[in-house]
């Protein structure tokens, strides 16, 4: 790990920035304040809600902490084929008593805006997803005295990256949990996403830049693996969906370990975006059909997935869960962090003594 992100945090242990509200000002203060690195998810947020949990944070901790953001989406998706999909919603609508949402709502989730005000008062770090910035961009960062951080799940998209100038690259294992931060979005390409621990040295004999390694990751010993191979530091979300300082629904911290979610898979049911999330009605009904269209699907479908969290109905919420999901630890997030520290170290002593032998 470079210098820079070496000195942000005790720990090579990074949480991960989950949008919809898991990633909350206290879930990233408190690992930050346990020696980890604490993130912020801007994405879905407005440009002030942003701020305004940027202060929140800025207010629980003293220590270093990140915001993702989301990079605007081109205009792909086909009309007809999002309109043939809200049709086979409508028995959803009917369901839950709330109407389909607009497909046309926007589709840059307020870029500019947010990172105009990332360049003016900055963080720490700010990492992104669902592309690369512009080069004059990442460099506005880093003269502000940002570390950047680009999402990427192919050696090719980590080369973009340190074109444009990137510190970092978050290198996503296809086992990871929610919405893969494929650079475009490919239909043709869904399910052939690479598996963490074959993508890491592919990654790391492409690019110069540090790797911080996704996907999957439960425990201490997993994070010395991706260190082995030749990550500076693991990122875990589902680990810390869990925790109580997490602002995840509790319906969906109690399905990671609840035994009637069997499985997780890849799916476009919600969002119109290949995401990884436990399997369950919704999915199996509607994931088949869904087009890709993001972030028109994630309009339409918003307010269906918010009346089932109210109708206390998993089965129509989006649920999602790395591959790991059965090995969350319901834990205060300081001590998740301690836990998976320990853990490391003893990883690590154990790798230790084999090789001396």
């Amino acid at each position: 790990m470079s210098s820079a992100l070496t000195d942000l945090c005790r720990h090579p242990i990074v949480q991960a920035p989950m949008a919809g509200g898991a990633s909350c000002p206290e879930l990233a203060a408190a690992v930050s304040d346990a020696g980890g690195l604490g993130f912020l998810a801007a994405g879905y947020k407005t440009a002030d809600g942003m701020y305004h949990e940027i202060k929140q944070i800025r207010g629980l901790t003293a220590r270093p902490f990140g915001v993702n953001l989301f990079m605007p989406q081109p205009a792909t998706a086909d009309p007809a084929a999002v309109e043939v999909y809200r049709h086979q919603l409508a028995g959803e609508a009917t369901w839950y008593e709330t109407p389909l949402g607009d497909p046309d709502a926007g589709r840059d989730d307020g870029y500019e805006a947010k990172l105009a005000i990332l360049i003016e008062d900055p963080v720490p770090v700010v990492s992104f997803t669902f592309g690369c910035p512009s080069r004059d961009a990442l460099a506005s960062l880093s003269a502000a005295g940002t570390i950047t951080v680009v999402t990427v799940t192919t050696p090719e998209e980590a080369q973009a990256a340190q074109r444009a100038g990137a510190d970092a690259v978050c290198v996503q294992g296809i086992e990871a949990g929610g919405h893969q931060g494929t650079h475009r979005d490919d239909p043709s390409a869904d399910g052939s996403g690479i598996g963490l621990l074959s993508l890491i040295p592919l990654v790391r004999e492409a690019v110069r830049l540090p790797v911080v390694a996704a996907g999957g990751l439960m425990r201490g010993a997993q994070i010395a693996a991706v260190l082995a191979a030749g990550a500076s530091a693991a990122q875990l979300g589902t680990a810390f969906l869990v925790c109580p300082e997490s602002g995840a629904h509790p319906l969906h911290k109690q399905a990671m370990t609840n035994p009637l979610f069997v499985r997780t898979a890849l799916t476009r049911a919600f969002s119109g975006r290949s995401a990884r999330g436990l399997v369950n009605r919704f999915m199996h009904e509607h994931g088949p059909y869904a087009p890709a269209a993001y972030p028109e699907i994630h309009h339409l479908t918003s307010g269906l997935r918010k009346a089932a969290a109210k109708a206390g109905d998993p089965q129509g919420m989006a649920l999602w869960a790395g591959q790991g999901h059965r090995l969350a630890r319901e834990l205060p997030a300081g001590r998740l962090v301690e836990v998976l520290a320990a853990e490391l170290d003893s990883a690590r002593a154990a790798l230790a003594l084999g090789g001396a032998r």
